[in-house]
């Protein structure tokens, strides 16, 4: 168990009371060493990949570290069906994750694979120097460098590519943290994460399978087609989310690669107990949101204390359900009643207004594109899993006369451009709100309707994604 300490230690003496009478005179302690010049062999830094953090560290002085970060353009997949080819410090968006101590001499080697079409460089907002060691560590395709500095500063610190042109570099993933850590370490914590958001902006539309490229018109007018976290949709989710326990104190290193965007970073369900702010040493206590700036950080820190699912977006939210930036954190443990109760049973409604229940979330699609996928992750929350809709509400899609007697062209329009109104449904009013759809590809709402018109007894034909493109352009 580590022992809890603040993220500065500016206290030089301690006072321990003898009695109530009379008091020790203060004994001083060692002073906190950021100055002095490391001796000994260098020692080789711990770099993970996100979500994983290194180790913290707890050495009484500096040392000489050093830490090797590779250039690769990399094709990687963004979203199912959708690829994109991503430059990257060591392989991955975002970049590794490094961490030293306030007052190490960091001897940084940037190698650029030979694979690579472009120069590249680094600039770690850590640096104090002109270009946060961008000069210097300038490479072409095939070569590598090596420069030094000392970490003067604890903090969380964002580092990135700086070669022309600057925001299409970092737009493809050039971007990562790196943390320096004050002596004496921080505050115990049972796990900790790295997430970091970053923006892309593609030629195609959201969700457009195939090899994307860089839109730079879509950059300039800071209109990304995506906005993920740690690289790609789904990214943390399902097998990939995570993890914790109840009663443990979770920590996440959070950054902001832009370059464009400001960040709104949320736990729904939970509030922070602390945030440092702007990645800095100033603590705000009891947060629901924070702000992340575009090349920005923040250190966020809660204990979980009921078990379940919790959603991680960018709260503005369209970000998080329409453009990728969402993720998951599953908390194990004994449930706690005291603090949270499931659902109780649904009982008939007494108010004097009847109102339209609000629209469920949209969480992000995962594994490949399926009418049955689409269907549970957009439908299914009013519609029900098995079609039964919910009475008063939402119509049934089982065995639906509406369904047999619509046109194909009308269905496809309600997905697009929503429905408002009342419609009947085996011999029952409905008057309820659908939204639109229209941020689903072609592909996806011709695999959801096949589903539903083939499924629950219905039997009916399927619609193609040339019957979607259709509809779509005689609506624009």
């Amino acid at each position: 168990m580590r022992k809890s300490s603040v993220l500065l230690l500016p206290l030089v003496f301690v006072a321990c009371e003898r009695s109530d009478a009379s008091r020790s005179v203060p004994t001083l302690l060692p002073a906190i060493d950021v100055t002095s010049m490391p001796t000994g062999e260098p020692l080789v830094a711990q770099l993970t990949q996100a979500p994983n953090v290194p180790h913290p560290i707890f050495r009484e002085r500096p040392a000489r570290v050093r830490v090797e970060l590779e250039v690769k353009e990399v094709e990687k997949e963004i979203s199912p069906g959708v690829r994109y080819t991503m430059w990257t410090f060591g392989g991955q968006v975002p970049g590794k994750f490094i961490r030293v101590r306030q007052g190490d001499v960091v001897e940084l080697t940037l190698q650029n694979h030979p694979s690579s079409k472009m120069p590249h460089n680094i600039d770690l907002h850590a640096v104090t120097g002109p270009g946060g060691g961008a000069e210097p560590t300038f490479i072409a395709p095939g070569k590598q460098t090596t420069f030094t500095f000392r970490a003067l500063n604890p903090g969380l610190y964002v580092y990135h590519c700086a070669t022309a042109p600057v925001p299409m570099h970092v737009a493809n993933g050039m971007y990562g943290m790196i943390l320096v850590e004050p002596p004496g370490g921080l505050p115990y914590a049972d796990r900790e994460y790295y997430v970091m958001q970053g923006e892309l902006y593609t030629t195609g539309k959201y969700h457009q399978p195939g090899l994307q490229a860089f839109d730079m018109e879509k950059g300039i007018d800071e209109k990304p087609t995506y906005v993920l976290f740690n690289g790609a949709e789904g990214s943390l989710v399902g097998a990939k989310a995570l993890k914790a326990r109840t009663g443990e104190k979770i920590r996440i290193f959070v950054g902001n690669g832009g370059p464009n965007l400001t960040s709104s970073f949320h736990v729904i369900g939970e509030i922070f107990d602390r945030v440092y702010s702007e990645g800095g040493t100033k603590v705000q206590e009891n947060v629901q949101t924070t702000a992340v700036p575009a090349g920005g950080s923040a250190i966020v820190e809660f204990t979980v204390e009921v078990p379940g699912k919790y959603i991680i977006v960018d709260h503005a939210l369209f970000r998080a359900f329409n453009k990728g930036a969402v993720g998951t954190l599953e908390v194990e443990g004994e449930s706690r009643n005291d603090l949270y109760t499931q659902k109780r049973a649904d009982a008939p409604y007494t108010g004097p207004i009847v109102r339209g229940p609000a629209m469920p979330v949209i969480a992000p699609a995962e594994g490949p594109v399926t009418g049955e996928g689409t269907y549970k992750r957009v439908c299914a929350a009013c519609h029900q899993p098995d079609g039964r809709g919910m009475t008063g509400a939402f119509p049934p899609l089982a065995q639906s006369d509406y369904l047999a007697s619509a046109s194909k062209d009308k269905l496809v329009d309600h997905i697009v451009n929503g429905l408002q109104g009342s419609i009947t449904v085996n011999g029952t009013t409905y008057n309820s709100a659908m939204p639109p759809m229209g941020f689903l590809t072609d592909e996806e709402i011709a695999a959801a309707l096949t589903f539903v018109r083939a499924s629950w007894g219905n039997g009916l034909d399927a619609i193609d994604k040339e019957d979607v493109a259709r509809v779509r352009r005689a609506t624009k």
